[in-house]
């Protein structure tokens, strides 16, 4: 069966235990369908760039399915039904990551990794600032 990971967004003003119910609610979608669920990461309540139906945080969850694609799409056909999930994305990948998510780590395994800010060493020195190259007022 194909690989997705799932990532979905609710409103501000549920709370953790209804966001545990509605986790609850779409795994039980997809293993009444024929799929599984590998993994599924709370990430917490975080702040949105911008409002989303008048919403400036969300409830963020991820889940790692191994389901067929009807499964899927009937899991997305409940969502967007659903008042309470504002937006959600799913993925296909072929395979899942077995270490705990990027939002998931802490500051210090973040660093560790090759590619990060870490690695870029200091910042260069500005240039001086040239009298010369100011530009002409009204004199």
């Amino acid at each position: 069966m194909p690989l997705y990971e799932h990532v979905f967004m609710a409103r501000q003003d549920i709370s953790t235990a209804q966001m545990d119910a509605l986790t609850d609610q779409f795994k039980a979608v997809i293993t009444d369908n024929g799929g599984s669920i590998g993994r599924s990461e709370y990430w917490g309540l975080k702040p949105l760039t911008y409002r989303i139906r008048k919403n400036r945080k969300a409830h963020y969850a991820l889940m790692n399915l191994d389901a067929p694609a009807p499964a899927v799409a009937e899991m997305e056909r409940q969502m967007g039904l659903n008042e309470d999930i504002i937006r959600f994305m799913t993925i296909r990948v072929e395979e899942h990551e077995e270490e705990p998510s990027v939002q998931m780590r802490t500051g210090r395994e973040r660093s560790d990794r090759p590619g990060d800010r870490g690695d870029r060493g200091p910042r260069p020195p500005r240039p001086a600032r040239d009298e010369a190259a100011k530009p002409e007022g009204d004199s």
